[in-house]
């Protein structure tokens, strides 16, 4: 049976991040994980983590400044990339959130991706056993962005050679990149540490668009994946109306068999 996240940075985003957790609880969500937490005080977030019982799955380090998407591959940029390091770090240790997403910002060349290698060494041994993800996205959402594929990055994460450092599939920016996301998932199990899903090609939600998730959580569980698939999509203003698709993936069956113990 299939396991699910509920990413923060989009469903029930017209919540605080505290009552959000709540709210995926309340849907049968086995974990949350959100995006850029750091203008909620840390025990705030310990304590619906704490009422709730989910995991934080992990976050984000900071985009930058208004229009930037990252840091850490960004010539020049040294210093405020390992600072956001450091500080997603200590958030993430303040919350028991279990990885970090360093993101690489809009940057490309041989320069950028030294520059990224450098800032992702310094994450791996910061880390200090924490997992580090970096996320390929796709160049339609995210123009500029220096990752844009999973090959670039399996490369990046060879080169490092740090085990704490994995890749995020997410599926969305996977298909709209890539294409032949399953057989992408068995290629990349080893190196994968966190997957998201999303509708294609409109991030809608799961049960939407070209892509057959039941088909994929199938494929996922052969493999022996047991982490939650983080949900990843836009849910507009009312994120309970969209989730008709976890009757398939078992998240309210699991809620109605918590219940019933």
């Amino acid at each position: 049976m299939t396991r699910f996240s509920a990413n923060l940075g989009f469903l029930w985003s017209d919540c605080g991040l505290p009552d959000a957790i709540r709210a995926a609880a309340a849907a049968g969500f086995d974990a949350v994980e959100c995006h850029w937490p750091y203008d909620v005080p840390p025990e705030d977030m310990r304590a619906a983590l704490a009422e709730t019982g989910l995991p934080m799955l992990g976050l984000n380090t900071r985009r930058g400044k208004i229009g930037e998407n990252g840091l850490s591959a960004v010539p020049g940029r040294h210093s405020e990339a390992t600072a956001a390091i450091d500080e997603a770090l200590g958030y993430a240790e303040a919350i028991g959130a279990g990885a970090v997403h360093v993101m690489a910002g809009h940057a490309d060349g041989a320069a950028a991706h030294a520059t990224f290698v450098s800032a992702l060494r310094y994450a791996c041994t910061a880390a200090k056993g924490r997992m580090i993800l970096i996320e390929p996205l796709n160049h339609y959402d995210a123009p500029g962005y220096f990752l844009t594929t999973t090959g670039q990055a399996r490369a990046i994460i060879e080169e490092v050679g740090a085990p704490n450092l994995k890749l995020m599939f997410d599926c969305y920016h996977v298909q709209l990149m890539e294409g032949d996301v399953t057989h992408r998932l068995q290629a990349l199990l080893p190196v994968i540490g966190h997957i998201q899903m999303a509708g294609v090609p409109d991030r809608g939600p799961p049960d939407t668009g070209e892509l057959n998730y039941p088909h994929i959580w199938q494929v996922l569980a052969r493999l022996g994946w047991t982490r939650p698939v983080g949900a990843e999509y836009n849910a507009g203003n009312d994120t309970d109306a969209t989730l008709g698709w976890m009757n398939g993936g078992g998240g309210r069956h699991r809620t109605r068999e918590r219940d019933a113990r």
